[in-house]
């Protein structure tokens, strides 16, 4: 039995298999399968940001808009505090003189006007949108407009769980949060003349596709025959199998590709921070007769505290590339169990086929 000592060939880990006389992990070849299953090739934009130029009338994308919840559980909007002593171990405690007090938000909502935060907030999401660049209206135009989606978010985007108030959104981390959600979520009003928001693609990278694929793994894999590549990845024992299972069976799909290795990414402002979402799976629709339909991003999610977020982001992805036209139809599914994916995919077409 050969033992590594310092100095000698083999990293670590092949040290180890060899001490335990066992075989070196099995690694995988992911890459394309050409020229037999080019038929199978997905091809997809690398968005970076979306672009727009508002001149007269403003809107927002209710369906997809995320809402805010003051939950107590996780920002106590009331605390209790007291001075520390030093005990008779020299600790910090607690225990000893001095009375505790609480400390809450009565003050701060009584010295308060809803219409006057509503103002405010308003005040703060105009001077956002016409910083950046893309509202070509004046202030006084503006202002209205966004005022109105402002008191609207709050009558029913807002989720308030006691002791929280609706005041409470004014302050820090919520004010921030519903900025950050309005911002992303106002287009232009294109029932009222406005041109649509439009993707702005990478310029140092062009369109990708399963042809770039070329990595190495050591996770389980599966054939499957509907996909360009010569096989899916398994980050999952039983979800992703089951997944690839619906949509390489599926007579919608005309095929598909698992976004490992495939770089596709979906951008998404999220708590101040840029993100990027990536989603399980692209898939490529056709109706009953074989006629290519559109693209289907799938996700297959278990709990996501961010699934909202994700979803809203690529619906915007989604709107903004049809708009643009030039790379087809594309539609976003979020399903919480691989036992959907079927009917996800039939309602998807569905949709798609729909003049």
């Amino acid at each position: 039995m050969k033992v590594c000592h310092a100095g000698t060939e083999g990293s670590p880990r092949q040290c180890h298999h060899v001490r335990q006389n066992l075989p070196p992990p099995k690694r995988w070849h992911i890459h394309a399968v050409s020229p037999q299953k080019d038929r199978f090739e997905i091809r997809f934009p690398r968005v970076e940001g979306y672009t727009y130029a508002i001149r007269n009338r403003v809107t927002v994308d209710w369906d997809s808009l995320v809402p805010v919840t003051l939950d107590p559980n996780r920002i106590p909007p009331e605390v209790e505090v007291k001075a520390l002593n030093v005990n008779n171990q020299g600790r910090l405690s607690l225990s000893g003189p001095g009375r505790a007090s609480t400390v809450d938000l009565e003050a701060f909502r009584a010295r308060h006007r809803l219409q006057e935060l509503e103002f405010e907030l308003a005040t703060a999401l105009t001077r956002d949108c016409l910083s950046a660049g893309q509202c070509h209206l004046p202030a006084q135009a503006l202002f209205p407009q966004l005022l109105g989606i402002v008191k609207r978010y709050l009558r029913e985007f807002v989720r308030v769980y006691p002791p929280n108030d609706l005041k409470d959104i004014f302050l820090s981390p919520y004010y921030g949060w519903v900025i950050e959600k309005l911002v992303a979520a106002i287009r232009p009003d294109t029932s009222a003349g406005e041109a649509p928001e439009v993707p702005r693609y990478e310029a140092n990278r062009p369109p990708g596709s399963t042809r770039d694929v070329d990595f190495w793994t050591s996770r389980e894999v599966r054939e499957v025959v509907k996909s360009h590549l010569n096989y899916v990845v398994l980050d999952t024992r039983q979800w992703e199998q089951s997944a690839a299972y619906y949509l390489d069976t599926h007579p919608n799909v005309a095929a598909f590709a698992k976004n490992a290795g495939l770089g596709f990414a979906i951008p998404y402002f999220h708590n101040g921070q840029m993100h990027d979402f990536v989603p399980d799976y692209l898939a490529r629709l056709q109706d009953s007769d074989g006629h290519e339909l559109g693209m289907l991003i799938l996700e297959v999610k278990g709990y996501d505290e961010r699934a909202e977020v994700k979803e809203a982001a690529a619906k915007r992805w989604c709107d903004a590339v049809n708009a643009d036209r030039r790379y087809g139809r594309w539609m976003f599914r979020m399903v919480k169990d691989p036992t959907q994916v079927g009917e996800a995919v039939k309602t998807a077409a569905a949709a798609m086929a729909a003049p």
